[in-house]
């Protein structure tokens, strides 16, 4: 009964999607929906850009295991992110009417910069998406008791995504995104109810989690736990500000207005509401302590949904489970489009400047399809857990792309040398340290690379110009070329 239920709300997602998909006409349409959508529908969509696997399984595993202390990445650095982004995004980038993150690496820089800058967004969505391709398997793999494997699973997750944002792109990602934060938000607080019925209330699990050191934020008084604890948030905070699936939602508004509170009230929903499954997953250790406290050992990814099979009426599991499943599916289509789209407009369109914008859109589908695959591949052959997976994924962008962009936009003698030099020595600095000292060592190796990108980007700029100078006033020529992106530069 439970699994007929979950593949009737599948099955009408699907249909949901597909019917947003008819109104796609253009690239424009498939990539930023058209840059129509309202405050709510930009708000649920960022919202649900993030509220994913991680959140739901893998948020809550590490606090059951860690306490706040292990989840500094997120939701505390991911929250600040999305604020950050907002406000950055809808105060120097709308007004440019670019569709990714990439055409303001070219024309703030040069076509070197963009292609290798989008290499590296392109590259840590790897993780991410396979984080929620692993979750999909978890769940098929539960509902089914076994009878379909986890691998089996990511399969059949990976199609179900991959039908709709294949057709409809943004624009069926944020009418899905919309309808998903609904059941997402209300399902998830019947389940707290429940628990909270089960424990006796909310403050008894707070008391207990609190006589647990579960709600110790801060690290102990030693300085190489306070670097690493820093490095965990940095990495999801500055680390996710150049991506294209937030970027991709942020600038999907109608207005930069509405881009900029869209993002800032998203976030804000997304920092509260990623505590709901905290709770229920730690109100497990007391409804059962025994046995939820063995499977954190052995598995805390299943602690969550393990407690709503075992635990929960009919009624609730089926709630529960069209809840996570929106949550993932949202999230997964986001960022199966992002990087797509990315590939598609900053690499393979620079060999293909005479493409129709019919011909275009169906480049965009095939990349769509490819980077699916590559992620599937990833997911089945990774045994790294979800959580681990989102927080590896940002280390690559914030060695080399989070500096060219953040210099770019707000210092104007930042130059393409000097791009390139912060690219290239932010990523090989961090890939050396990570291959030489991993890490053990005291200091994050994603630091030590945004560091050297820091100043590689300084010495770079200031250093005389052999090619590619970019003159002081390119911030300019930048908005006066606002309104035709792809004009000569393709």
């Amino acid at each position: 009964m439970l699994i007929w239920f979950v593949v009737g709300y599948i099955l009408v997602s699907i249909s949901i999607g597909l019917i947003a998909a008819t109104r796609v006409k253009n690239t424009k349409d498939f990539a930023v929906a058209g840059r129509h959508l309202p405050l709510p529908v930009v708000m649920a969509t960022v919202f649900a850009t993030w509220f994913g696997a991680e959140a739901v399984f893998g948020v809550s595993a590490t606090f059951v295991k860690d306490g706040l202390t292990g989840v500094v990445a997120d939701p505390f650095g991911s929250s600040m992110c999305l604020v950050i982004a907002g406000v950055f995004f809808a105060t120097q980038l709308y007004k440019l009417n670019i569709i990714t993150l990439g055409d303001f690496y070219r024309m703030r820089y040069n076509r070197t910069v963009e292609v290798l800058t989008t290499i590296a967004i392109v590259v840590s969505y790897l993780g991410w998406v396979a984080a929620q391709i692993k979750a999909l398997g978890l769940i098929f793999n539960m509902l089914s008791n076994g009878a379909v494997s986890e691998e089996a699973g990511m399969i059949l997750g990976t199609v179900i995504v991959l039908t709709y944002t294949t057709f409809g792109g943004m624009l069926s990602v944020a009418v899905l995104d919309f309808v998903q934060m609904t059941v997402i938000i209300g399902g998830l607080l019947y389940i707290g109810y429940i628990v909270s019925g089960m424990t006796g209330g909310v403050a008894p699990v707070i008391a207990h989690a609190s006589a647990a050191g579960k709600l110790d934020f801060f690290p102990p008084a030693d300085p190489w736990l306070w670097v690493t604890f820093i490095g965990a948030w940095m990495t999801m905070m500055l680390g996710s500000i150049p991506q294209q699936d937030v970027f991709q939602r942020i600038t999907s508004a109608k207005s930069a207005k509405i881009a900029m509170w869209g993002s800032i009230l998203g976030a804000s929903i997304y920092f509260c509401f990623t505590f709901v499954p905290m709770f229920i997953a730690y109100s497990s250790t007391l409804i059962d302590p025994a046995f939820f406290n063995k499977l954190i050992d052995e598995d805390s990814q299943r602690v969550l949904p393990t407690l709503v099979i075992t635990h929960m009426p009919l009624l609730a599991q089926v709630i529960f489970f069209g809840a996570v499943i929106s949550a993932i599916m949202s999230c997964s289509s986001a960022t199966l489009l992002a990087p797509s789209v990315s590939f598609a407009e900053n690499i393979v369109r620079g060999f293909m400047p005479h493409l129709t914008d019919r011909g275009f859109l169906r480049v965009m589908r095939i990349c769509l399809v490819g980077f699916a695959a590559c992620v599937l591949t990833y997911a089945l052959n990774s045994e790294n857990t979800i959580f681990g997976m989102v927080e590896s994924a940002y280390k690559v962008t914030l060695a080399g792309a989070f500096v060219p962009l953040f210099f770019g936009a707000f210092w104007k003698r930042a130059t393409s040398q000097g791009a390139l030099a912060a690219i290239i020595g932010g990523i090989g600095t961090w890939v050396l340290v990570e291959v030489l000292i991993g890490e053990e060592g005291p200091i994050p190796p994603q630091l030590i690379g945004l560091a050297v990108s820091m100043l590689a980007m300084i010495i770079g700029s200031l250093l005389p110009q052999k090619v590619g100078r970019t003159p002081p006033e390119q911030p300019s020529y930048l908005h006066a070329h606002a309104a035709h992106p792809h004009g000569p530069q393709h």
